[in-house]
Formats: C-alpha cells, structure tokens, sequence
C-alpha cells in the first residue's frame, strides 16, 4: 500500500515509530486530504462563515479544539475560491494541522512577537486575528518573491500590526528582543505526503532532510537568542521525522536554561514522541502530520 512512498521514508518511519504506527501513517497518506478554513476574526465571525458555507451547500464539521477552525469533507479548496467572504479575507484556506502552531504560541496582545519563516502568512495572520491586531509582529521571509505574496496575504486579512522584513531570520542582529517566537521551520515535508499525489513525494530525499534538520537548528538556536527571558517559543515542523524534530530541539537546548512546556490541545491523533511535552500529529484524511514543542526560556 506504501508502494509510491520514498523507500528511504518508509524505513525511517518504521524504524522509528515501530511496524504498527508506521502502518497508521502509511494509511493516512493513502488518500485524498479535506479541505479546512479558518476564520478570520478580524473581518467575520463564524456564524458569518457558517451562513456563508450553508447558503452555497457546502458540507461542514467544526473543531472541538477551535472554534475558528472548520473542515470541509467534500468540497475542494478551488471551490470557496468563488466565495465572497474568500474575496474580503473573511475566511483563509490553511491544513488544520498548520493551524496549531499558533493556538500552541498562545500569542498575547501588546507583545513583541516574531515570526521567523512566515511566507506565506498564513500563521502570522493567525496570530494577528487571535490578538485582534493588538501584538507588534515581525515577520520575516528570506525569499523575495514569497514576500510579496506574505504582504498581499496580510493585507487582504487585515493584518495591520505586522511588519515585514525580507531577512533571513538566522542573521537577525542580536539586539533584537522577542517576547514570543514562531518557527515553523522549512522542512522535509515528510507529514503532507500522500501517496496519491506524486507532487508531494517529488522533492523529499534523505539529503533534503539532513539538509533541513542543519538549517532548522541553526534557526532555533537564533530563536532563543532572540527570546526574552520568561518568553516562549514554538518549534514546528510539518514533518513526522525525528532528526527534523525531537533531535534539533534536544540539540538546540544543550546549555541553554529553558524548559519544554506541554502543548495541551485535545482531541487530535496524536503519534509517540521521545520528547516528553511536544506533541506530533499524526497524518490522517484530516490532519497534515505535524510537529510542535514549547519551549519556555528561563
């Protein structure tokens, strides 16, 4: 059944997670994924959303662990493209999975928050609708062209408070000073694959995600120079692999005075992980497979 999948993943996941939870995250990427929005509390509510949807007999379930967060069992995302809340940033298309990073940060109004790989906005309009544009954010984007399509993606959800920096986040000046971090580090991808969609498998080798554990370590370490003491930050991935993600936590916190802190969101299929506190999503029809870690720096 994992037969497209890349050999060189199917033995890592078997390997790590053992032949029985390899064999979940194998079903989990056999099929088609749904579709899921979120709403936009900085122009609709959800009961905007819900009359939007019902009224273009649209099928829909909510979230038990968000109210903002909705999935779409039978509709494709070119679909709500014909929406007019799409059109007036009332809604925005994102995995659930990519929706917890955020809810995990727990982003505060009035505080310094930083976004270190924000194209393309997705989490960082996240964070300004969940603080009512009431936090001062950093979002940084190293590729120019991905930063332009962040600043349209911000500004059609009216994200007002965030300035965007065209950066490399890894050679941010040191005097910077952030009270809460996002790193939703670039990755292997390893957690959107699905087998029927070669596009997903195409660019995922063993050296892409070596390559990728090196420059996600370097983020973290710059993470928690950044981070005030008492400030948190939360480490993601949307890979289910080990060296992408419990080993680059393990390996950034070594002589560091921090904590993990544990991600308390229910209800979501989770996957064993050796980091005790850190949660990793398992890859379902519903859920990209995800990883996340809290970390508090003393």
């Amino acid at each position: 059944m994992n037969s497209f999948l890349p050999a060189y993943f199917t033995e890592s996941v078997t390997r790590q997670y053992g032949a029985d939870a390899a064999e979940r995250i194998f079903e989990g990427m056999a099929g088609r994924r749904k579709a899921s929005l979120r709403v936009n509390r900085l122009k609709a509510e959800p009961a905007d959303v819900e009359k939007a949807l019902t009224e273009n007999g649209i099928a829909y379930e909510r979230m038990s662990w968000w109210e903002d967060a909705f999935l779409l069992p039978n509709t494709m995302e070119s679909e709500l493209w014909k929406l007019p809340i799409y059109e007036q940033g009332g809604i925005y298309l994102q995995s659930l999975s990519s929706m917890l990073p955020p809810l995990a940060l727990e982003p505060k109004a009035g505080a310094d928050i930083l976004d270190m790989a924000a194209a393309p906005g997705g989490k960082t309009a996240q964070m300004a609708s969940l603080t009512g544009n009431k936090a001062n954010i950093t979002a940084c984007e190293i590729n120019k062209i991905r930063a332009e399509k962040l600043q349209y993606n911000l500004q059609k959800q009216g994200a007002t408070r965030v300035s965007v920096m065209v950066r490399d986040a890894r050679k941010l000046e040191d005097f910077f000073r952030f009270d809460q971090i996002l790193l939703d580090a670039p990755c292997s991808g390893s957690g959107t694959m699905l087998e029927s969609d070669p596009r997903t498998t195409k660019a995922f080798s063993e050296k892409l995600v070596r390559n990728s554990a090196a420059t996600q370590l370097q983020l973290l370490k710059k993470a928690l120079t950044l981070l005030k003491s008492g400030g948190t930050v939360v480490y993601s991935t949307c890979s289910i692999l080990e060296m992408e993600n419990e080993n680059v936590v393990k390996a950034a916190l070594k002589g560091v005075k921090a904590e993990i802190v544990p991600i308390g969101i229910p209800d979501l299929p989770p996957l064993p992980t050796s980091l005790p506190g850190a949660l990793c999503v398992c890859p379902t029809d519903s859920y990209e497979g995800f990883f996340m870690a809290k970390i508090q720096k003393k």
